[in-house]
């Protein structure tokens, strides 16, 4: 018999290697279309909008528990597919390339939130663990297309783009054929799912911390993960454009896999909240020295940019665990895309900012990204104090 939380995180590492496919490429879309570094802040907000649109769609809609998850998963990772196999082989610049990665962004809003409902919905006895390994593979699934790169260093940018769509569509086949898991059915007797129930989850006290918390871990997250190539130039380690920063940049991004992976082991020993908390303390230090590690040795230096990779999403998948168990068996995945939307939409003015004043800034551009894991403690306060929720234990 297979394993489910085994195909499921797979899938949504192959899923979501559409995330960052373009940032992968980006020296050379540069070159070809005459960019700057902020058209590629553009690129990959136009992911997280299309993301928040869609994802706010199937929360507010419903539609995220009023069909199977496996199905909406498979449709949309085919679909993510095709709109990004056309950004390679169609895009000619920013105005055709913006509405495709804005596409595949809507598409993923039923990748990344439907392979969390999954998880829950097979084991949702470990809910914790078996996200942290979720999120582990979307991790390396972000990594993935500088690790393509590196692997294909003779190809072209349309190549490697189009290895992340092929890799979608097995993703579709994988969930299609596994389908849901026998767990989230709907109580007896629980309310219909009316337009908009999804807002009432805030209503509880331990969604909303979880909720605050992963707000202030999404103004971090994605700008580390889009500014990483820079951060590692600008720290001395690499040249734009070459082997040793796509080596780099998967590195950094990648081991946040492992972060994921002991952080989902610890929680089944101190709780989730705890852990999320610790990962917050530890990515927010990194903030904090990162500006001034400009003399450092480069061991150092690399050290401190793979403890930052490690711990900058170790706390993610604890905030989908206890806003899992803090909410209504019937609106997880609805409350899930809510989160979702508005993690993603916070994203978006981290990313823009973060692109648009690096040039100024330079190193310390980190520090625009300090308050993010600090306020996100804050929010969280009320569950890591006490431990009281800890949402996975077995």
């Amino acid at each position: 018999m297979q394993n489910p939380v085994l195909v499921i995180v797979i899938a949504q590492l192959f899923g979501t290697s559409l995330w960052f496919s373009a940032n992968s490429a980006a020296d050379d879309l540069v070159r070809a279309w005459g960019m700057v570094p902020a058209d590629i802040g553009t690129l990959t907000n136009a992911v997280q909008l299309g993301f928040i649109l869609g994802t706010l769609t199937f929360a507010i809609s419903g539609l995220a528990d009023r069909y199977a998850a496996s199905r909406i998963f498979a449709v949309c990772a085919v679909l993510g597919a095709l709109c990004n196999a056309a950004f390679a082989l169609l895009a000619d610049g920013m105005a055709s390339a913006v509405p495709l990665r804005f596409a595949v962004g809507f598409c993923l809003a039923g990748v990344y939130p439907l392979g969390m409902k999954l998880v829950v919905s097979w084991v949702p006895e470990r809910a914790g663990a078996a996200l942290a390994q979720l999120v582990g593979m979307l991790t390396l699934g972000t990594a993935l297309p500088h690790g393509i790169r590196l692997a294909g260093a003779g190809w072209s940018w349309q190549a490697t783009i189009l290895v992340s769509s092929g890799l979608a569509l097995i993703a579709a086949v994988m969930i299609f054929r596994l389908g849901d898991g026998p767990h989230l059915k709907r109580r007896h007797g629980a309310p219909p799912l009316r337009l908009g129930r999804v807002f009432y989850a805030f209503s509880v006290r331990e969604f909303r911390a979880s909720a605050l918390g992963y707000f202030g871990h999404q103004w971090e997250l994605y700008a580390f993960w889009t500014l990483t190539p820079v951060l590692i130039i600008l720290s001395g380690l690499a040249e734009a454009g070459s082997r040793e920063l796509s080596g780099l940049s998967f590195a950094v991004i990648g081991i946040g896999a492992l972060g994921c992976l002991l952080g989902g082991w610890w929680s089944q020993r101190i709780g989730s909240a705890r852990v999320a908390a610790t990962a917050l303390a530890g990515s927010a230090l990194c903030c904090a020295l990162f500006p001034l590690s400009g003399d450092w040795p480069t061991t150092a230096k690399i050290v401190l940019l793979l403890f930052w990779g490690a711990t900058v999403v170790a706390d993610s998948p604890h905030f989908s665990a206890l806003s899992a168990r803090a909410c209504a068996p019937e609106i997880v995945g609805s409350a899930l895309a809510f989160q979702n939307s508005i993690g993603f939409a916070i994203t978006m003015f981290s990313i823009q900012l973060g692109t648009a004043w690096i040039g100024d800034w330079g190193m310390s551009i980190a520090w625009l990204l300090l308050p993010g894991p600090l306020l996100g403690l804050l929010g969280l306060y009320p569950l890591w104090r006490s431990g009281s929720f800890r949402g996975i234990q077995p």
